[in-house]
């Protein structure tokens, strides 16, 4: 499945999203003028490599935020940055820009530590801006329950849309990844840091029901 768009409009121009958005395609821009051997040793320094936080080896506090601005492919960048630019918008603007971004990098950071704690044995550099787009996902859920996603989806050799329910996507989003995670699991195969969505998610969760709890108190 495919968002498109969804139906929530905003009241303030989204800046911290757009911004975010933009840095993630600089970062990559500027991946491409790397060698391969320049862009593997700027993985390896930047991305999240649980076996040096199992051992405490090396800066750890540097690959917690650079490896969400990294991407290994077209493919892992636009597909990233069309959740976010669906989702984002409305959350910024539920939040406020600040916390906003505070919200943002705490998800992508935690994902990460729950990749990390999944997969402490692990050699392999993690990259990318899901474990804090997973994080909007699941703030989004309980933010705005009654919104709806229009959602490419293929059947087979064909491809339709339809207008889901937020809260349908999101669940179906969240149990692909679950699903994913626990296969990959029974397999040794970690390639994708399925752990990390899941972490990201909750703490999205987590901080939805924040904002909604801050707000009736605000509110009265």
């Amino acid at each position: 499945m495919i968002p498109l768009r969804d139906s929530m409009r905003t009241q303030r121009y989204p800046y911290v999203n757009i911004l975010l958005i933009f840095a993630n395609f600089a970062l990559f821009f500027y991946q491409m003028t790397l060698s391969n051997e320049q862009l593997s040793s700027l993985f390896f320094r930047f991305g999240v490599i649980p076996q040096n936080f199992t051992f405490q080896q090396g800066n750890l506090a540097l690959p917690l935020l650079g490896s969400m601005f990294l991407h290994g492919g077209w493919f892992h960048l636009l597909g990233n940055m069309l959740y976010l630019w669906v989702f984002g918008d409305n959350v910024e603007d539920r939040m406020g820009r600040g916390i906003y971004l505070f919200f943002y990098l705490l998800a992508g950071i935690t994902a990460s530590l729950v990749h990390i704690a999944a997969n402490p044995q692990s050699a392999i550099p993690t990259i990318g801006a899901s474990g804090a787009i997973a994080g909007v996902l699941g703030a989004y859920f309980i933010l705005f329950p009654r919104a709806r996603v229009l959602t490419l989806i293929p059947i087979g050799f064909f491809l339709t849309t339809a207008r889901l329910p937020a809260v349908i996507f999101l669940f179906l989003w969240f149990f692909m990844q679950l699903f994913n995670a626990l296969a990959a699991a029974a397999t040794a195969a970690q390639m994708v840091a399925w752990w990390a969505h899941i972490g990201g998610f909750l703490t999205g969760v987590v901080a939805g029901l924040a904002t909604l709890l801050y707000r009736r108190i605000v509110t009265g």
